[in-house]
């Protein structure tokens, strides 16, 4: 049986920016890059408000499985 394709982008919506307010808002979406090591030791990797990807903490955020059409639409909304 052929598997499905995963069609959903993460995003993490930020619940707490203490010692990186130049980095993380609190309420904003950030987009999820996968990094199974960062995983394995509690982290998340997100492109942050420099636009680089960095590992934060997993509790400070949480994750949202979005449909492919609305990750899509975050990140050219992001663009501009």
């Amino acid at each position: 049986m052929k598997e499905t394709p995963d069609h959903t982008l993460q995003f993490a919506l930020c619940l707490d920016n203490e010692g990186y307010a130049a980095s993380l808002e609190v309420g904003k979406l950030y987009r999820v890059l996968p990094d199974e090591e960062a995983a394995v030791h509690g982290y998340i990797r997100i492109i942050d408000e420099s636009g680089e990807d960095y590992a934060f903490t997993a509790s400070r955020f949480h994750v949202m499985h979005l449909p492919q059409t609305v990750g899509q639409a975050l990140l050219a909304a992001a663009r501009i």
